[in-house]
């Protein structure tokens, strides 16, 4: 909205600051942060009357857990509204890939928050069925990477590769929407510990607003021989707005936590960074990145896999991080040295970016 103002009076004097992308990235992070930080206690008070018994805990989980009983959950809308409101304030309005993740990041946390709501509202921790949340995410994804592919290109590309690998055509669409959804699903069963997903997700954010950046500009791009998309510079507003809500939100997160972000939070961040790689063709490089989620994800896929099978668990208990609890971690320790490996998959996912 600052942009529109400042571009519509000729960006005169120091509204010149507001032309520069660097400027509104900082901007838009430093207001995400101020909104979460100040809205915060007033928000989890207001929880807190409204939930009761906030958010239920299940009985078959690590039993260090049932001490959280009475935590409120949804304080992913907190994120949200800290992330909305900088975005727009900060945002070319015209940028068609901003209103595309931004779609996905509402969407997903509105997903979320009828998911949070049934499972407060029945005191149970199943909430929305499986394929009703499915379906709605891929409707919503399956928009947001046509708005994406409407203005950019189909081509599917690969760390190590340089240059396209295949034109992809409109089964782009498809393949799109998959990543948005599995990665917005790996985020939210990640998100069981406190401060487990959230860090993890700014490290990703920061990776991905440097791959974007570098994306959007054409110079760096063709140096690096990667694909340069006009106009996806401008994601680095989005993603660091989501750096500074995320780091608001763990202020109150960090434990004991006062607040869990719940699906609201885990399903919203997880799908802005699957629409932020769509984006910028880097798929595949959010698997490197983000790879913490996807082991998370597929602690799970293996434990249902093979305990139909046959009968038998691989894991002590899935999602993964709860594996290592029952084997005798400490919940501090399980999330502090998870922060560590999604550091380091970050700094690989990185180094793909010249391996070409």
């Amino acid at each position: 909205m600052l942009y529109v103002i400042a571009e519509q009076l000729g960006f005169p004097g120091v509204l010149n600051l507001i032309r520069y992308i660097s400027f509104r990235a900082g901007a838009a992070s430093a207001t995400a942060l101020l909104i979460g930080l100040l809205l915060g206690p007033w928000f989890i008070s207001y929880l807190r009357e409204r939930q009761g018994k906030g958010q239920p805990i299940r009985a078959d989980g690590p039993q260090t857990h049932l001490a959280k009983r009475g935590t409120p959950t949804m304080g992913g809308l907190l994120i949200l509204i800290s992330v909305s409101v900088s975005v727009l304030l900060w945002m070319d309005l015209k940028n068609p890939y901003v209103w595309a993740c931004l779609l996905v990041t509402a969407g997903f946390g509105a997903i979320g928050f009828l998911d949070d709501y049934d499972k407060v509202k029945k005191a149970h921790h199943a909430g929305l069925s499986g394929k009703t949340r499915l379906a709605l995410e891929f409707l919503i994804a399956g928009f947001a990477t046509w708005l994406i592919v409407k203005e950019g290109t189909t081509n599917l590309y690969l760390p190590f590769v340089q240059g396209p690998v295949v034109d992809l055509s409109w089964g782009y669409i498809a393949f799109g929407a998959f990543v948005i959804v599995a990665f917005g699903n790996a985020v939210n069963l990640t998100d069981g510990l406190d401060g487990l997903a959230t860090m993890p997700v700014v490290i990703a954010a920061i990776a991905f607003l440097l791959i974007s950046y570098l994306v959007g500009n054409a110079r760096f791009a063709n140096y690096l021989g990667i694909p340069h998309i006009l106009g996806v510079g401008d994601l680095t507003v989005l993603l660091l707005a989501v750096v500074g809500a995320c780091l608001a939100f763990l202020w109150f997160n960090a434990p004991p936590a006062a607040v869990f972000m719940g699906d609201t939070g885990s399903l919203a961040l997880g799908g802005a960074l699957g629409a932020v790689a769509v984006a910028t063709h880097h798929e595949f490089v959010l698997v490197i990145i983000g790879g913490l989620f996807v082991v998370e994800a597929l602690s799970v896929v293996i434990q249902v896999a093979v305990f139909k099978r046959t009968g038998k668990r691989v894991f002590l208990m899935a999602p993964i991080h709860h594996h290592f609890e029952h084997k005798g971690w400490s919940e501090p320790t399980v999330v502090i040295r998870f922060w560590i490996i999604a550091f380091i998959l970050a700094l690989a996912g990185l180094s793909t970016l010249k391996l070409r």
